[in-house]
Order: C-alpha cells, then structure tokens, then sequence
C-alpha cells in the first residue's frame, strides 16, 4: 500500500515504487520542510519544482544502463535542470561538460554539440544523478547537508540491489566516494578524475564512454549514442 506521501511525489512511477519507503523517511520529512522554509523566506531554489525529479522522469528505473553521478545541481539562473552536468539549449556550455565533450571525441570521435542539453542520454538511459537534487539559487552546496545523499544514496544502492550489468561512471574523489554502496561484482564501475577544469586535463584519456558502451554490448544490450 502506496503511503500518501509517496502518492504527493511527481516522480515516474517505476522509481515511486522501489523508492517509495524512502519518501516516509523522517530525513525526506526535512527536505520537505526544509525547501518550503527556503521558499518562504523568498529565495529561488534551482531546479524549478518540476524539474527536481527530472533524471527519474527521464529515465525509468528498469530502463538505467549507465549512471553518470554528478555532485551538486548549477546555482546559476536558468541552469539546472534536474541532469547531472546538463544545462538548456540557449545555455552557456559548463567548462566541465566542456571536457567531457572533448573526452568523447577524442574517445568516440563525435564533435562536440553546440548545446549542453544531455536529454538524449537521460532517453537512452544514462541516469544522469546529482548527489544533492536542489541549492539555493547563487549559493554552490548550500543543499549539502538537508537530506538529499541518504535518498540518492538510497538510489545508488537499490540500483546496486535490483538491476544487473550497469555501468557507474564516478568522476571525481566525491563521486568515487559511492563506489561502497555498488557491488562491483555485478556492475562496471568506471573511475576518473573530475572533468572540471581545476583538474587540468587529467579527464582526457579515461575512454570511458568507449568502455561503457563495450560493457553494455558484451550483455547484448545496446550501446549509447553518445552524439548529440
């Protein structure tokens, strides 16, 4: 039987069923109050209400193949929008997603778009999955500490629990940091340092998007179109 907080949730139902436990939580209770305080108290929170589900919503629970973990939701105006590393076309392209254009093409040979909308991936099933799922609007991290990491924590481990054969691409110490709740005898965990530019360009050369897709193949499902 499906709590009524659960039934509040606008989230695709596949994710409300094996989550649904976790929105009776009293931490998930703090998020709620939490961002409604914010609000409030006049402040914008990033993404937009509706867009704070957007990488479940895009990308069902039994169609993830690949999940690109990414930390916190861009505190910009008008550049979050619910996807790990992913902006709206018409948006400045981030100078992280930047280098991950140029890893694919040195990896993949795919020119890099002249947009940053990853919706495609999120389509074929790339879970595109920020740790923290809102900040306050100009304020990086401000969302660190609410809640949201012991529900896509949660994520990260029923996807672990359920699913066979993903492959976890974890850029970065604080995304490697979640290797422990994946079992790596089950799923492809790909491991690199962050694409932000303050890493230099130890990004390039990891060819994990080559390796995803041999991953996925060597399980006869189909690759990603990394080209968007």
């Amino acid at each position: 039987m499906m709590s009524e907080n659960a039934k509040n949730i606008q989230i695709e139902p596949s994710w409300k069923s094996v989550l649904g436990a976790e929105f009776d939580q009293p931490y998930f209770d703090n998020i709620r109050q939490f961002l409604h305080r914010e609000k409030s108290a006049g402040k914008t929170i990033f993404p937009p209400g509706p867009l704070i589900f957007n990488a479940f919503n895009k990308t069902p629970f039994h169609a993830v193949k690949v999940v690109i973990l990414g930390q916190d939701p861009y505190h910009n105006p008008g550049e979050a929008m619910g996807l790990s590393f992913s902006v709206p076309k018409g948006v400045r392209i981030p100078p992280s997603l930047v280098n991950i254009y140029k890893e694919i093409e040195r990896d993949l040979g795919i020119p890099a778009p002249k947009h940053g909308d990853l919706s495609a991936w999120a389509e074929q099933g790339v879970l595109l999955l920020n740790a923290m799922l809102t900040v306050t609007a100009g304020q990086a991290a401000s969302h660190q500490k609410i809640g949201w990491q012991n529900f896509t924590d949660a994520v990260i481990r029923i996807l672990s629990e359920q699913r066979d054969g993903l492959v976890f691409m974890l850029w970065g110490n604080f995304a490697k940091g979640k290797r422990s709740l994946i079992d790596s005898s089950k799923h492809t965990i790909l491991e690199a340092v962050h694409p932000s530019p303050l890493a230099g360009n130890a990004f390039q050369g990891c060819g994990h998007f080559s390796k995803a897709n041999r991953a996925l193949e060597i399980q006869g499902a189909a690759p990603i179109n990394w080209e968007l």
